[in-house]
């Protein structure tokens, strides 16, 4: 919650490409938010129902962040909402497909294609300008190692529940690692 008020706060001295970053970081908490409240306020036990949702605008919010950022042409994001859209609709719909984590690791290999990119970009120009660098290696770190957890959990049957409890761990370790990078940046924003 801090990440949101403190991002709200420096919004105005972020240029078009970083609030892009606010945005990202506003959804994800809003989806969270939407997976603790509904519980309580509405009695709904199962909140699976946000999870294609989650996919589809995290899959939107964070390519067109790093598509900006590339400088790549600008219909691209046009393309990446019209997929995260026909993802929904498939999903809300039809019901297809049946496990959404297929596309879930399909749109986290393309997050972590367009966030290395940049990232090699970045050091091959070394550019010290880019204030956000932190947060785009945490971003190329955690859908790198989720990419691995979303394809290992289909062993979860297999597994023990110790093992299962130490993947669990690991993707809230790393989704912390994240949040706190957000943090950090945002602090260390000056105008």
């Amino acid at each position: 919650m801090s990440i949101i008020f403190l991002g709200a706060a420096k919004y105005r001295i972020l240029n078009n490409k970083e609030k892009q970053y606010f945005h990202c970081i506003a959804f994800l908490f809003f989806i969270e938010l939407l997976n603790l409240v509904l519980p309580y306020v509405f009695n709904l036990n199962d909140t699976s129902f946000l999870y294609p949702l989650y996919i589809a605008g995290e899959f939107f919010l964070v390519t067109a962040l790093f598509i900006r950022k590339l400088e790549l042409p600008k219909y691209l994001p046009g393309i990446t909402a019209l997929l995260a859209t026909a993802f929904m609709v498939s999903k809300y719909v039809f019901d297809y497909p049946f496990n959404s984590d297929i596309v879930k690791v399909i749109s986290n290999i393309a997050i972590i294609c367009l966030s290395g990119f940049a990232l090699l970009r970045e050091i091959k120009e070394g550019s010290t300008q880019n204030r956000f660098l932190l947060v785009d290696a945490c971003i190329f770190f955690y859908y790198s190692v989720s990419v691995f957890i979303f394809i290992i959990q289909h062993q979860i049957a297999n597994l023990s529940e110790n093992d299962y409890l130490i993947i669990l761990s690991a993707n809230n370790i790393l989704s912390s690692i994240l949040y706190c990078s957000f943090l950090y940046t945002f602090i260390k924003l000056k105008k």
